[in-house]
């Protein structure tokens, strides 16, 4: 995607032992590149959200990796280097499934082959996100275009997103908002309701300035918003991504995301869910019961960052002093409220039968 005019990717090799990020906790305000270079450096960043996103969270990792053989390359190395990247974030299962595909690469190797292996398959892994992502774009853009032709000429698609599902939370093109840039390069006429995704604000911080960078029409709304908007017929369908979606099709989201698909179901409103393969969990049934839900520290609730009228970055209190905060990252949508799961592979039902359809060697 562009910035400025200019294309970039979300995390890139920027020289030996040296992998570069966009510091995502820093936009929309100031965009500013960090340059990764031990392990340590690899975990606070996914920790501490300057890279965030399921498919992204995957590729940091597996660059975590590589920066960590270039100090140790031992089995012992390895292995730490995987414990601590796996501990960072519990919710997203892209980290468990890319530092998995890293340790089975490069386990077999000697030690004196591992740097270089792990360089190469941390590169591959974020080179087939870019292409799954851009086959999700593609499916997904069907959807667009059919919810086109059913409007007046020239009368724009509205599609209600949640949270971050763009460019910003994979390596290019994003899973949510793939379809919509498929769709806009397509010429389709469409506008984004962009929730503003409290309380890290990602939608009104990230999606809204991707949209921006990109040209695409968009409207930044509070995220209680949406329901309404849904009861008076200017949604035609919702699009969000996934950290973590099960072999049945429960899915795994941001905060809020259930309560949308609840107003979607209530107003007949189409919800699909982009979703790549590496973010299926095939080893659970239940996401209510069997996924874990990340709790952050309240400080994302009882503050917020903004920009001041005379330009300074400042955080300011919200909440009375001493008021206890419960800051729960996620919530499960059952599948039974999911319209359809776009994958790069084309769109299924939210189902076993449905991703085994699409998937059959992985359930």
């Amino acid at each position: 995607m562009r910035i400025d005019g200019t294309a970039y990717r979300t995390i890139w090799p920027d020289g030996e032992g040296v992998v570069a990020i966009i510091d995502q906790t820093r936009l929309p305000h100031d965009f500013a590149v960090v340059r990764l270079t031990s392990l340590e450096e690899a975990a606070r960043a996914i920790r501490a959200m300057l890279v965030r996103g399921a498919p992204l969270i995957g590729a940091a990792a597996a660059y975590g990796v590589a920066l960590a053989l270039r100090t140790d390359a031992s089995d012992h190395g390895l292995e730490q280097a995987c414990t601590t990247l796996l501990a960072t974030r519990p919710t997203a299962v892209n980290l468990r499934w890319a530092l998995e595909r890293m340790r089975g690469r490069l386990a077999p190797l000697p030690a004196s082959q591992r740097i270089g292996a792990a360089e190469a398959e941390a590169a591959a892994i974020a080179d087939e996100d870019v292409e799954i992502n851009r086959s999700i774009g593609l499916h997904g853009a069907a959807l667009i275009r059919a919810a086109a032709a059913r409007k007046a000429p020239g009368e724009p698609v509205n599609v209600l997103t949640h949270c971050n599902a763009g460019w910003l939370a994979t390596v290019d093109w994003g899973t949510a908002l793939a379809p919509v840039y498929a769709a806009f390069e397509q010429g389709i006429p469409l506008h984004v309701w962009v929730d503003e995704t409290r309380p890290r604000n990602q939608g009104a911080s990230l999606t809204a300035w991707e949209l921006q960078q990109h040209g695409v029409p968009h409207t930044v709304i509070a995220d209680n918003v949406g329901g309404h908007l849904m009861q008076h017929g200017k949604v035609d369908l919702c699009i969000v991504g996934t950290d973590r979606t099960t072999a049945t099709g429960d899915v795994c989201n941001k905060i809020g995301t259930y309560l949308k698909a609840l107003a979607a179901h209530d107003n007949g409103v189409p919800f699909y869910v982009g979703l790549p393969s590496p973010t299926i969990d095939w080893t659970i049934a239940d996401g209510v019961r069997e996924i874990p839900i990340e709790e952050r520290d309240g400080r994302e609730v009882s503050e917020l960052t903004g920009r001041t009228a005379d330009g300074r970055i400042e955080t300011v209190r919200v909440t009375p002093d001493g008021s206890p905060v419960a800051n729960y990252a996620f919530d499960v949508t059952p599948a039974r409220l999911v319209t359809g799961l776009i994958t790069e592979r084309g769109i299924c039902a939210a189902s076993r039968e449905g991703l085994l359809g699409l998937f059959p060697k992985r359930g």
